[in-house]
């Protein structure tokens, strides 16, 4: 079991990196650069693809015993970018990147906190 703890702590700080990144990455820009310009689309949904793979990294444990985040949906959504990029709407990913990544870095925080 402390194994698994171990692993997760270390995705978790995986997820916050990447979540940083992103947000670094877009923040100087418009939203309408953002759903303009064909490389950073292609970027922003690798971030969105990045977050949700690691998220699939952590264990069942994990994220059952940490139901307050929406760990179903965030994997989910990668399966989206990932697999559906051409339908993909960007509106929804600058959201994701702008209002959501930063409340699932608090949300992660707040567990490697208590942990």
């Amino acid at each position: 079991m402390i194994s698994m703890r171990h692993r997760d702590k270390v995705t978790l700080k995986k997820i916050l990196v990447a979540i940083d990144e992103a947000i670094e990455a877009f923040d100087d820009a418009s939203k309408e650069t953002l759903l303009t310009n064909k490389v950073l689309k292609l970027a922003m949904a690798m971030s969105v693809i990045r977050v949700g793979e690691l998220v699939k990294a952590l264990t069942s444990e994990f994220r059952r015993d940490n139901p307050q985040v929406l760990w179903r949906e965030i994997a989910g959504y990668r399966d989206v970018a990932a697999h559906k990029y051409e339908t993909l709407d960007f509106n929804r990913v600058y959201i994701t990147i702008t209002e959501e990544f930063p409340e699932l870095k608090s949300q992660i925080e707040k567990i490697l906190t208590e942990a």
